[in-house]
């Protein structure tokens, strides 16, 4: 059984298990769906699964002017034009997720 001493010890777990693009997949749709105190949610989500393709590497240049980006706006206006998306297609009976790319997609 697996004992966590600290919240350190959870947080440095969390970041770790992210470095997996499918649990990375998974925790940010499920950020996407939460409707409880989503938009803070959603932006600590994004920073975990940056700082665990950070911590493994996989981090282009690209992506990290994306992420400034993204940051930048979204602690401008706390991410309301995202959360006004998700709710419109929720409201059309979609829902917004996060799948990963095939291998072919990568680079597009």
């Amino acid at each position: 059984m697996l004992k966590i001493s600290s919240s350190d010890s959870w947080l440095d777990s969390l970041i770790e298990s992210l470095g997996d693009p499918e649990e990375a997949a998974e925790y940010l749709s499920v950020a996407l769906e939460e409707k409880i105190g989503t938009r803070q949610l959603l932006r600590n989500a994004i920073k975990d699964v940056v700082e665990a393709y950070g911590k493994i590497n996989n981090l282009s240049e690209e992506a990290k002017g994306y992420y400034e980006q993204l940051e930048y706006l979204l602690s401008k206006n706390g991410g309301s034009e995202i959360h006004n998306l998700i709710n419109l297609l929720g409201a059309l009976g979609f829902k917004l997720s996060v799948d990963l790319k095939k291998e072919e997609e990568f680079g597009n």
